[in-house]
């Protein structure tokens, strides 16, 4: 029954997202700190939210609980263990150079030809993106391709969009592809295997479709050159300064992706498996670098990086770092103003921006200068020694955890006080609980809900629990709306909003530690023609698909 309680949760969750969506930030005084920042942004406003609601009562502990342990077959802590973990092997395998390897391969077989190096890229982000999935690919692929487009004078914006559109559109093949994967899986009970085999027509046909509007709305020269400036040959093995740490970390992260399948057949948990996988991966990276440590073998590969100098055209490094460019280094590591991007040129526009250790009032750090000094030198030399760990761990996404069961929680809370019985509700008199219907219903409002319910984690969970708590849907409605929300949620990310996903908050910070602002509108002026075209025909193949499955 709605009440009183009722009402105040769902404005705190509408509330908590809209700060995550528009962030919003307050100065305070105080005592002998001075004034300080106050942001109310995605970090911090659903746990407001939460700590609110607590406190009026309109959720209990049983509710953080359940947020963070699960019911109704949803194991929020499974899902983030595995986003984690399998982010970690990703990420380390990244390090050893043998993805920019890889983009080096694919841009000396697109030649000076703009338009195929451009679908080359594109094909090279799909097949990246089923097998390691999207956010891994977004937070190596994007470094890569501002590097890429600078040394060859390039637009970047065409390059980035096409990047994101095909890293959310891949991501739907397998469910480790993306963690509101694992959640349909769990939620409704299908199996890795046959998720893949139900999403990897309307994958296909997305990425085909989606190619097809950048292609279109990018087909000015002045966005896609139709010659290239002829360039040096770019030798892969220059960048791939770890092959063993490359096969070792290969073999690794493709045994933990067969197991975790064929796992999948007997409902063992999937953090199960990732967990000792990574932490082997771990305990190899240590034993690694500290070989090579000994050896002094580390001076000598990083002259070998051609992304490092000028040497193959790269020109100016866009940030310096430490330690193989660590994420956490290039905050502080800046020596270029902020670039942003403008929607109707796509052009960059320089911006000034201040880079000094002082806060934004001129006040310097409260911790004594000596003490700062021996962290800095204590980190550096672990950097020097375990520069695999320096690299990955800052660029783990930790930040988001917090995020991510706070989503959990809220959505907990709404099912509480009766808002999840609510929805189901109005599903069931808008569909009467019928197969098409339901595709297209649950479709669109998922990709709707990515752009205003927290990114496509908060969107999958809520459609989830409504539609496990509508009664009498029958089993083949519930399997279509299944891989109809698979393939919202993940398209869905290419939409107006970057929380619209995991990924295009990851896919804004890498941008923005490398000086490069794209402005929301600009995203979301780009995203509208091929997520469009997307939508239509993703659904449209789930509707065939379920059609000649339950034809009878």
């Amino acid at each position: 029954m709605i009440d009183r309680f009722s009402i105040v949760t769902l404005i705190f969750f509408i509330l908590s997202v809209t700060f995550v969506i528009y962030p919003w930030s307050f100065y305070v005084h105080l005592p002998y700190f001075g004034h300080r920042k106050v942001p109310v942004n995605l970090n911090t406003a659903p746990i407001l939210a939460i700590a609110i609601l607590w406190a009026a009562q309109c959720i209990g502990a049983t509710d953080i609980r359940n947020g963070i342990v699960g019911t109704d077959g949803l194991k929020p802590y499974n899902v983030l263990i595995l986003f984690i973990t399998l982010a970690y092997m990703s990420i380390t395998l990244d390090a050893t150079g043998l993805l920019k390897a890889v983009a080096f391969w694919v841009s000396n077989k697109g030649g000076t030809s703009g338009p195929r190096l451009y679908i080359y890229f594109y094909a090279m982000v799909t097949l990246l993106t089923v097998f390691i999935g999207n956010d891994p690919v977004i937070l190596s692929g994007t470094v890569f391709l501002l590097y890429y487009t600078q040394a060859n004078d390039l637009e970047p914006l065409p390059w980035l969009m096409s990047e994101f559109t095909a890293a959310n559109t891949a991501s739907m093949v397998l469910f480790l592809g993306n963690p509101t994967n694992v959640v349909i899986c769990e939620g409704f009970g299908v199996n890795n295997v046959a998720f893949t085999a139900y999403t990897i027509l309307p994958s296909v046909a997305c990425c085909i479709c989606g190619l097809v509007a950048l292609g279109f709305q990018f087909r000015d020269p002045k966005h896609i050159p139709r010659r290239l400036q002829r360039q040096d040959y770019l030798d892969p093995r220059d960048v791939l300064h770890d092959p063993i740490g490359a096969w070792v970390g290969s073999f690794i992260f493709g045994a933990c992706l067969v197991v975790i399948i064929v796992v999948s057949f007997f409902h063992i948990d999937v953090w199960k498996i990732s967990l000792p996988f990574a932490l082997a991966k771990l305990a190899f990276d240590m034993f690694w670098d500290h070989r090579r440590y000994v050896r002094g073998q580390f001076t000598s590969e990083a002259e070998n990086d051609p992304t490092e100098d000028s040497r193959v055209g790269f020109g100016r490094p866009i940030a310096s770092s430490v330690a193989g460019g660590t994420e956490e280094a290039d905050k502080t590591a800046h020596v270029y103003p902020p670039r942003v991007m403008d929607k109707k040129e796509g052009a960059l526009q320089e911006k000034e921006v201040t880079a000094t250790g002082r806060n934004s009032h001129g006040k310097h750090s409260l911790l004594p200068t000596t003490f700062v000094a021996y962290l800095a030198r204590v980190r550096q030399q672990w950097a020097q020694h375990f520069p695999t760990l320096a690299t990955a761990i800052p660029r783990l996404p930790l930040a988001l955890v917090p995020f991510a069961f706070s989503q959990f929680i809220l959505i907990e809370g709404l099912a509480r006080r009766g808002w999840i019985d609510v929805f189901a509700t109005w599903y069931l008199r808008a569909t009467d609980g019928a197969l098409h219907p339901t595709i297209w219903l649950i479709g669109v409002s998922s990709i709707a809900l990515c752009n205003c319910a927290g990114t496509n984690i908060g969107a999958t969970i809520l459609l989830a629990k409504v539609l496990r708590a509508a009664p009498g849907v029958p089993p083949p409605t519930l399997r279509a709306a299944a891989i109809a929300l698979a393939v919202g949620n993940n398209i869905g990310a290419v939409g107006a909003t970057f929380c619209a996903s995991l990924a295009g908050l990851l896919w804004a910070g890498v941008l923005r530690q490398r000086g490069v602002v794209v402005r929301q509108r600009t995203f979301a002026y780009w995203n509208l023609l091929p997520l469009f075209v997307m939508a239509g025909v993703g659904l449209g193949v789930v509707s065939a698909e379920m059609a000649v499955l339950y034809r009878k």
